[in-house]
């Protein structure tokens, strides 16, 4: 395949195609397709819920992500041509990834992301799904190779599982730069899309950010709110839990914390938004329905949030009052007296 860019006098200046690995690391391609989760399937992006998940095997897998319909996606990915064990070592993933429950998946996305927040939650929110719609996460397990040559030995055996009823996707690419150094991929499926692609879990985490980036993240209205919430969260000795995007805040146990609300910025699949974190409640909180039921009546009574699944999500999208903002902080410390008073009679 020859690719050209072409020029302001309409000149075709020619893309020399190079061996990927020969410049770039793995990592590097793991990074690459991480950042770009549309890359591949035409139909729909792809949420990566982890990178070097670790196996019951102790082996890694290279990209795990789920498809807007639940089900898992494993990804190997190759620099160079696909050796003959590729198809092995897949399977191998797959036979590991298909006991996960749903637990050991949020695990993964939790522990990856750095958030507290639910996958659920954030699955609905990037497949832009209404609240409504229940989605069964894992009911099967696609595989997906990545490689700059796919041998024609793993093409026919893909082809062959594939025909057998396995999920399986072979996507090629390759690899341009000119002589300024700009670069481009192509892809191709050449398997796939019809000839169009309990264990203890460990997983790379994406960088988390801090205080001075999320606020410098905000716009005016969502300043107003955070800046204000923070105080609180200083004021009360709470503990912020920085995740990939934005942060938990909770309140300290005499073994661990809870949860009591999440924080996300613009750039969020969230938007700029705050969600109340019920499940922590429930989870770490005995008998703590009565909590939650007052909880919900405050959130109803201040009347900025909507109903987000089992949560309720605040989007800060217009200015809100000092004294709006002054109610909020105080269903806050109602709901922390609440859950003190709770841990003392336990």
């Amino acid at each position: 395949m020859r690719v050209f860019t072409i020029d302001s006098r309409g000149k075709l200046i020619p893309y020399k195609e190079c061996a990927y690995k020969e410049s770039n690391r793995e990592s590097e391609l793991e990074q690459l397709l991480e950042n770009n989760p549309e890359y591949f399937f035409e139909d729909s992006k792809l949420l990566i819920i982890g990178r070097q998940v670790t196996t019951n095997l102790n082996t890694f897998i290279d990209l795990l992500g789920i498809d807007k319909n639940g089900n898992t996606v494993v990804v190997e990915l190759k620099r160079g041509k696909t050796p003959r064990e590729t198809i092995a070592q897949l399977l191998e993933y797959a036979s590991f990834v298909e006991n996960l429950d749903y637990s050991q998946l949020n695990d993964i996305y939790q522990d990856y992301s750095g958030e507290d927040a639910d996958l659920e939650d954030y699955h609905k929110e990037y497949f832009n799904k209404s609240t409504d719609e229940a989605v069964s996460f894992n009911k099967s397990v696609k595989l997906v190779i990545v490689a700059e040559d796919i041998s024609k030995e793993i093409s026919q055996t893909a082809l062959f599982l594939r025909k057998k009823g396995l999920d399986i996707y072979c996507i090629e690419f390759k690899y341009f730069q000119t002589e300024t150094n700009e670069k481009i991929i192509s892809s191709s499926f050449v398997i796939g899309e019809d000839r169009f692609i309990r264990s203890e879990i460990q997983s790379a985490s994406l960088p988390k950010v801090d205080k001075k980036q999320f606020l410098n993240s905000l716009d005016e209205n969502g300043l107003n709110v955070f800046n204000r919430i923070f105080e609180f969260a200083s004021e009360n000795n709470l503990l912020l839990r920085w995740g990939s995007k934005g942060f938990s805040l909770n309140h300290k146990l005499d073994e661990g914390f809870v949860s009591l609300i999440f924080g996300y910025p613009p750039t969020s699949v969230f938007k700029q938004s705050i969600y109340t974190g019920f499940e922590g409640i429930l989870k770490k909180i005995p008998d703590s329905e009565n909590i939650i039921d007052l909880f919900k009546k405050r959130i109803h009574e201040f009347g900025n949030f909507k109903e987000a699944g089992i949560n309720f999500k605040w989007l800060i999208d217009k200015n809100y009052s000092e004294k709006e903002i002054r109610i909020f902080v105080d269903i806050l410390a109602i709901i922390i007296e609440e859950i003190k008073q709770k841990s003392m009679t336990v």
